[in-house]
C-alpha cells in the first residue's frame, strides 16, 4: 500500500457517489418473483380473511338477535314458494327484520355444506308457528325442519252435511271456501288435524273419502240376513240411530228396535226424522215437535211414510254404523226417553205407554224445575219415540 502524506491525511475522503434511479431499479429487480407473489398473496388473503371474519361476527350477531314479532304467529307457505319468496313473505309478516337477513344465511350454509360436502337444508313449505321476538336464525331453522304447526278441527257426528260446511266455514283457520254442500251422510264425523290455512275443500274431500273407506269396510263384516238392500239404505238407519241416542244409550239396542220394525212391517215413528222433513238440513234439533207436524206427510216424516227415509238425516258416526249393521238382539218394538240420558224399551205396545205415562211425570217435574230454576234432571234435545 501506499503511504499516506500528511496532507492526504488531514484531507476529508471522497462522499460515495450517489445511487441512481437505474441502479436502484436494478436492485429492486433482483428481488424473486415468487417471492413478490407470495408476498402479495399472503397480504391479500390476510386482508380478505379479517374482512370475512368481521363480516360473520356481525352478520351471526344480526340474525340471533331478537326479531321483530311482537306477538306469536302463524304463517301458511305455500307449496312451489322460491326462497326469495318465502323470504318476502316473511319480511312483509314481520317475522324478520329484513329478507336480505334469510337469504344471506341460506347462502352462508349453502357455502358451507357445499365446502363439507352435505346435503343443503332447504326453505320447506307448511304451516309454521313462530314465537313472539323469535331471532332470523330460529326461524329459518323452523322452516328448514319441515315440521308444519297442525290444527285440530273437531266434527262431532250427528251433523248434517249443512252444518259441517257452516263449522268450516266460520274456521278462520281454513283457507278457501266450500263449493258445493256433499249429500246428506257422506261425511265422516272425526278430530281431523290439517296444517293451518288448510283448504276447507280438501277437508271435504278427506272425510268423503274416510267415510266411503269406513262404510264398505263395516258393511263387509255385517250380520247376515238384515232388513236392507245396501250400505246406503243401513247409512239412513244409522243417521236415524245417530238422532235417537242419549249419552247412556247402548246404539245397537236402539238399532234392534228400528230392526225389528222393519220386519214387521211397521211404521219407524222417528221423532227426528219429522224435523228434518220439517226444516231440512238446516234443521233446529230439539225444536217442538206439534201435533200437526207429526200428521204432514213428508219425504223423510217416518210417521207417515213406509220404511226408511230416502236420505240420511244427518251424518252418524262410528257407534251408530256399527249398531245397525251389528244390531242386538232383542224383542223390543218401542222405546222411550228416561230423562237420565237414556230409553225405557219395551216390547209390548202396553209397557210402552205405561212408560209415557212415566216420562210425562218426568217432563212435568222439569217444567217445574225451570220455572223455579232449581233441581238437575237431563231433558234429552229428541222427543221419545211414541
Amino acid at each position: 500500500m501506499r503511504p499516506i502524506s500528511p496532507i492526504e491525511a488531514v484531507e476529508p475522503s471522497k462522499a460515495p457517489k450517489r445511487i441512481t434511479k437505474r441502479k436502484l431499479k436494478k436492485r429492486k429487480k433482483s428481488s424473486s418473483p415468487t417471492m413478490r407473489f407470495l408476498n402479495g398473496v399472503l397480504a391479500a388473503t390476510l386482508l380478505i380473511s379479517v374482512i370475512l371474519v368481521i363480516l360473520h361476527v356481525w352478520f351471526e350477531h344480526k340474525i340471533t338477535v331478537s326479531g321483530p314479532l311482537s306477538k306469536d304467529k302463524l304463517i301458511n307457505i305455500s307449496k312451489g314458494a322460491t326462497e326469495h319468496q318465502i323470504a318476502s313473505i316473511l319480511e312483509r309478516e314481520g317475522i324478520v327484520e329484513s329478507r336480505y337477513l334469510v337469504l344471506g344465511h341460506q347462502f352462508r350454509d349453502r357455502l358451507w355444506h357445499y365446502m363439507d360436502q352435505h346435503e343443503m337444508i332447504s326453505l320447506k313449505a307448511g304451516s309454521y308457528s313462530f314465537k313472539k321476538l323469535s331471532s332470523s336464525k330460529d326461524i329459518v331453522n323452523i322452516i328448514r325442519s319441515g315440521v308444519s304447526e297442525v290444527i285440530t278441527v273437531v266434527l262431532p257426528e250427528g251433523l248434517t252435511s249443512y252444518e259441517i260446511v257452516a263449522r268450516l266455514r266460520r274456521n278462520k283457520k281454513l283457507s278457501g271456501d266450500i263449493l258445493n254442500i256433499p249429500p246428506e251422510g257422506t261425511l265422516r264425523p272425526d278430530t281431523y288435524r290439517v296444517r293451518y290455512q288448510a283448504s276447507r275443500n280438501e277437508l271435504i274431500n278427506l272425510m268423503t273419502r274416510q267415510h266411503s273407506i269406513f262404510l264398505e269396510k263395516t258393511w263387509q263384516k255385517r250380520q247376515p240376513n238384515l232388513p236392507y238392500k245396501n250400505a246406503k239404505e243401513a247409512l239412513v238407519l244409522a243417521s236415524m240411530v245417530e238422532k235417537e241416542m242419549g249419552p247412556r244409550d247402548n246404539p245397537s239396542i236402539i238399532a234392534s228396535v228400528f230392526i225389528n220394525r222393519l220386519r214387521r212391517g211397521m211404521r219407524l215413528q222417528s221423532d227426528p226424522t219429522i224435523l228434518y222433513g220439517k226444516f231440512g238440513p238446516s234443521v233446529t234439533w230439539g225444536s217442538t215437535i206439534y201435533k200437526s207436524d207429526i200428521r204432514k206427510k213428508t219425504l223423510h216424516n217416518t210417521y207417515q211414510i213406509d220404511g226408511l227415509p230416502p236420505t240420511p238425516i244427518c251424518n252418524p258416526g262410528s257407534a251408530a254404523v256399527e249398531a245397525v249393521l251389528n244390531p242386538a238382539e232383542t224383542s223390543y218394538l218401542y222405546f222411550v226417553a228416561d230423562g237420565k240420558g237414556g230409553h225405557v224399551f219395551s216390547e209390548t205396545l202396553a209397557e210402552h205407554n205405561r212408560a209415557v205415562v212415566g216420562w210425562r211425570r218426568i217432563e212435568r217435574r222439569i217444567r217445574s224445575a225451570k220455572k223455579s230454576k232449581s233441581g238437575r234432571i237431563y231433558l234429552p234435545s229428541r222427543h221419545p219415540n211414541r
